[in-house]
C-alpha cells in the first residue's frame, strides 16, 4: 500500500511518528514544512516540503493546492494520512481525484474541542479519528481510537 502522510512539523509530526507500527509496512511519502525538527526526524524518509508558512497565508495556501495536486499525481497514493494542521486540508479536497482513500487523526491536545484543521477536512475524510470520546458529540461519524502517545 502507498501512504501519503501529511502533517505539519512539531506535535503532529510527533503523533505521526507515533503510528511507526502501521506506516513503517507501507511505502510512503512525508508531506510536511521545511523546519529542522522535521528534517532531523525524518531522516532517510522520502519527504516534500511544504510552503511555510501555513496559519492565516494565503500565498501559501494556494502554493500548497498546487503542490498537493503534483504530489498526488507523481505518487498516487492508496491512503492520504494527516495529523493535521492546515497542510491537511489541500491534499484531502484532492485526495479523491486520485483515488486516494483519506484517514485524519485529530492531535490529542484535543480533548472537548474541535481543531480548525480537522472541521476544514471533517468533509473531505473517508475515516475521522479521535482520541477523546467527547470529540464524537462534535464529529458524528468519527472513530475513538483512544490515545494514541
Amino acid at each position: 500500500m502507498r501512504v501519503l502522510i501529511v502533517c505539519s512539523s512539531g506535535g503532529h509530526l510527533t503523533q505521526a511518528l507515533a503510528l511507526k507500527e502501521w506506516w513503517s509496512a507501507h511505502e510512503r511519502t512525508w508531506v510536511t514544512l521545511p523546519t529542522e525538527d522535521a528534517r532531523s526526524r525524518l531522516v532517510g524518509e522520502q519527504v516534500v516540503e511544504a510552503h511555510y508558512p501555513t496559519v492565516r497565508n494565503l500565498p501559501n495556501l494556494v502554493r500548497n493546492f498546487g503542490l498537493a495536486r503534483r504530489v498526488l499525481a507523481e505518487t498516487r497514493p492508496d491512503v492520504v494520512f494527516s495529523t493535521g494542521a492546515a497542510i491537511a486540508l489541500p491534499f484531502f479536497t484532492q485526495a479523491h481525484r486520485y483515488g486516494a482513500t483519506t484517514v485524519y487523526l485529530e492531535p490529542v491536545d484535543r480533548i472537548t474541542t474541535a481543531s480548525l484543521s480537522g472541521r476544514l477536512v471533517y468533509p473531505f475524510a473517508d475515516r475521522f479519528l479521535v482520541q477523546w470520546p467527547a470529540l464524537q458529540g462534535i464529529y458524528p461519524d468519527a472513530d475513538d481510537i483512544g490515545v494514541v502517545l
